[in-house]
């Protein structure tokens, strides 16, 4: 992670659409996606989270859950520092419809479902909407190879040291698989989970433009 004499803030996802630079750390990114390639398993937000105990994916069935606006709770603050080295916290998009994506490297589903996810962000890109990844488990040079592997332009925190993001979420909504997919409303709260890969671009399309067409 970056030194705080290097770290820059991040007004809001749309930042990170310029064109990065291409690195050479392809083989470094195969050997992490080698390991991607195992049946699922546990992923819980908990002490052996914290402690580095993290065991991987969790069999997920795709679920998608929308939460009546009255069923809401309070919005999620998070933050943290992203691949690029820029400090982001919510409060840079207050007032957008947010999609949040958990996911990592060695995630066989999260590499099935990047173009799409990317396919939304571009769709949503010139509206109030915002894409932040929270990446659990990679360091930020993994985590630039695979953006550039796939195509990636929305930014992604690094939380595999302190968990802080996950948690932070984990207080309103269990983030018990990977991938999971959360859509915030206006207010920053969470309005629609899809547990799994995302199946295509057009659930999560209607779910953005769902929460866009919600009153503030």
């Amino acid at each position: 992670m970056p030194s705080d004499s290097t770290v820059r803030p991040i007004r809001s996802g749309r930042s990170s659409r310029t064109r990065r630079s291409r690195r050479a750390v392809g083989a470094a990114l195969a050997a992490v996606l080698a390991i991607g390639l195992s049946a699922c398993a546990p992923d819980p937000v908990s002490e052996s989270f914290l402690n580095g105990e993290n065991t991987g994916y969790v069999a997920a069935d795709g679920a998608i859950v929308e939460i009546p606006a009255a069923d809401r709770g309070e919005p999620v603050e998070f933050g943290g520092v992203t691949e690029t080295g820029e400090k982001f916290d919510s409060a840079d998009v207050a007032g957008q419809v947010t999609v949040v994506n958990f996911w990592y490297a060695g995630c066989a589903p999260c590499r099935l479902e990047a173009a799409d996810l990317e396919a939304v962000w571009q769709k949503f890109a010139d509206e109030d909407v915002s894409f932040v990844g929270i990446n659990t488990r990679d360091q930020a040079d993994t985590a630039v190879a695979f953006a550039e592997e796939y195509g990636i332009t929305y930014p992604s925190l690094i939380d595999v040291d302190t968990a802080e993001a996950k948690l932070a979420f984990a207080k309103v909504v269990p983030i018990a698989a990977t991938p999971t997919t959360l859509v915030l409303d206006k207010q920053g709260r969470v309005a629609a989970k899809i547990i799994g890969p995302i199946d295509g671009p057009s659930i999560l399309s209607t779910l953005v433009k769902d929460a866009l067409a919600e009153d503030s």
